[in-house]
């Protein structure tokens, strides 16, 4: 590990972002050349002391996942993360798994998205990130580890995983997942995640199993979904997608007509966020 390489490249990627870049307001007293470490540290989602420490050339190795979420909040390139994994004494993560590093470009898009329910997903249904209002409506996915990371396996054995839909579109979702891991399936093979997914899922969930039988792929999707919130109720959404060929993953954008029952109710989520509306249950 070179810590002094570490810290200055560190350093100098912090001070060429600016708050626009990451989506936050500069303010009229700002005198910080770029981010300042408080603001990376929040972005790393760790603490300041701890990203403090590995710029001044006195913390500890950082593990792999440490790594990980540093290039990601500083917003680094491919090329950038594997300089970094290298100075820090860790070999690059091979490129075939590139999908897991979200592109500083997406980042982009999804930091002007803060009030939007947005999330970044990968081929496999592994949500990587997302915003607070994302959070809000499907948890936050971006912790679970195992199978419990793909969508297609937590759909079809978590009924935890389904509460957020009405029951009424629970075939249609069914039937779409499967559809989309076959074709991530035929696209990638047996061997791959797509492989250890469908094998798990074939032990363990006869609805899969049935569903996978009748080999349905491209299945069309309603541009429209609808969401069960506990306290909100029903809200009809219309979903975006942006892709990443290079990089595998997709961003998916919530919104609701203007006017509409679910744009209000919308609306209430982005500043509630995750906090209960009825004080009745606590």
């Amino acid at each position: 590990m070179d810590r002094a390489q570490l810290a200055d490249f560190l350093r100098r990627r912090r001070e060429a972002l600016q708050p626009e870049d990451v989506g936050l307001n500069r303010g009229p007293r700002r005198r910080a050349e770029g981010l300042r470490r408080e603001e990376v540290a929040a972005l790393c989602e760790m603490s300041v002391d701890y990203y403090s420490r590995l710029e001044q050339s006195r913390g500890p190795q950082p593990s792999e996942q440490m790594l990980a979420a540093i290039a990601r909040g500083l917003r680094l390139t491919l090329d950038e993360r594997d300089h970094l994994f290298r100075l820090a004494g860790h070999n690059a993560p091979a490129r075939m798994s590139r999908n897991e590093h979200i592109s500083p470009g997406l980042m982009r898009v999804l930091d002007r998205l803060q009030d939007t329910p947005a999330q970044v997903i990968t081929e496999f249904g592994e949500t990587l990130l997302q915003t607070p209002t994302s959070r809000a409506i499907f948890g936050d996915e971006s912790q679970l580890t195992g199978l419990s990371r793909s969508v297609f396996y937590r759909w079809f054995t978590d009924p935890n995983s389904r509460a957020i839909y009405p029951p009424e579109d629970h075939p249609a979702h069914s039937r779409n997942f499967a559809a989309d891991l076959r074709t991530i399936y035929t696209k990638y093979g047996p061997s791959s995640r797509a492989g250890v997914i469908v094998d798990a899922l074939r032990k363990e969930s006869p609805e899969f199993v049935d569903a996978w039988a009748v080999h349905d792929v491209n299945t069309l999707h309603s541009y429209e979904k609808r969401f069960q919130h506990a306290e909100l109720g029903v809200l009809s959404l219309q979903c975006q997608m942006l892709h990443d060929h290079e990089q595998g993953q997709s961003l998916l954008v919530f919104t609701a007509t203007p006017g509409t029952e679910s744009y209000q109710k919308l609306q209430l989520l982005a500043v509630i966020g995750n906090q209960r509306l009825a004080s009745s249950d606590q």
